[in-house]
């Protein structure tokens, strides 16, 4: 693994230690290199819309966290200025979720990154596209 894989990786386990949200929803961190990321996460019960599949806030959360850990890898503290998601197909309980964020394009401050959520099945469950903005910041010291 290079260094700057390397980082982006130290980066997402850091922001993963320090959330609420990954960690409640069972979102694992299965790849992490600069400007790409890959998350998973299980459909359980309590994900469910009233129609009895995954509710499309619980999909755009694991589309979102695949962004952030994503955006974030260069170790330049970025947040979300604006995300949209289309939701594609359902997803069931008991399904595993996977997301793939890239980066798009980096212009000054700004960033674009797309997202695409599937099932283990290869179905295409949604697509979310996200506009970034860096903070000025680190988000971890780096050695």
């Amino acid at each position: 693994m290079n260094q700057a894989d390397e980082l982006a990786r130290r980066v997402a386990e850091a922001m993963f230690a320090r959330e609420g949200v990954g960690p409640a929803l069972g979102i694992a961190i299965e790849e992490a290199r600069e400007g790409f990321v890959r998350v998973s996460m299980t459909v359980r019960a309590d994900m469910l819309s009233g129609h009895g599949i995954a509710h499309g806030g619980i999909v755009f959360t694991l589309a979102a966290a695949a962004f952030g850990y994503a955006a974030n890898s260069r170790n330049e503290a970025t947040v979300a200025q604006q995300a949209s998601i289309a939701l594609l197909t359902q997803a069931r309980e008991g399904e595993t979720l996977f997301a793939e964020a890239r980066e798009s394009t980096r212009a000054g401050r700004s960033g674009v990154y797309h997202v695409k959520v599937s099932a283990s099945d290869g179905r295409a469950i949604a697509e979310f596209t996200a506009l970034s903005r860096t903070l000025g910041r680190a988000v971890i010291e780096a050695h």
